[in-house]
């Protein structure tokens, strides 16, 4: 139950939104306001996202458990069903619900980031504090890569 009291509690104020075409709104929104690549979190069936605006708190659900590969940066990328994370600019942390595979094992992402957006890279850290870097175009989705190529980026 101590549980439970915590999870209602930093949703506490929260500005909730439902349905699939509300809360991908919302999270695009998000992303973008974080300078990340609206790809990034490829979340399917999405039914309610909140956000905490005083602690930065926020979560999305999605109707079930999703598996996505990044041709881009070679990675299998598992989002459960609940991906939490406080936001800050140009950082997700204390993300839970993100798993990456690597050498045939899943390994939970904690926080992504970018450093300098205009280092064009976004920084993925696990909870042993290891991480890696891939470009941002890596996570881009089309319509974002046509644009980027058209400024004359690569």
């Amino acid at each position: 139950m101590a549980g439970d009291k915590t999870r209602v509690d930093e949703r506490a104020g929260a500005e909730i939104v439902y349905g699939a075409e509300e809360c991908y709104k919302k999270s695009i929104e998000l992303l973008e306001e974080l300078g990340f690549p609206k790809g990034v979190l490829p979340l399917q069936n999405l039914e309610e996202c909140g956000r905490v605006r005083e602690t930065g708190f926020v979560w999305m659900k999605q109707k079930a458990h999703y598996e996505h590969f990044f041709v881009g940066s070679n990675t299998r990328v598992s989002y459960a069903r609940e991906v939490t994370s406080y936001i800050d600019k140009c950082k997700m942390k204390k993300m839970t619900g993100v798993k990456s595979k690597q050498l045939l094992m899943w390994v939970p992402i904690v926080e992504m980031s970018m450093e300098d957006p205009a280092d064009k890279k976004i920084y993925f850290k696990t909870p042993m504090g290891v991480g890696k870097s891939f470009p941002v175009t890596a996570f881009m989705t089309d319509e974002e890569k046509k644009e980027y190529s058209e400024k004359g980026n690569e």
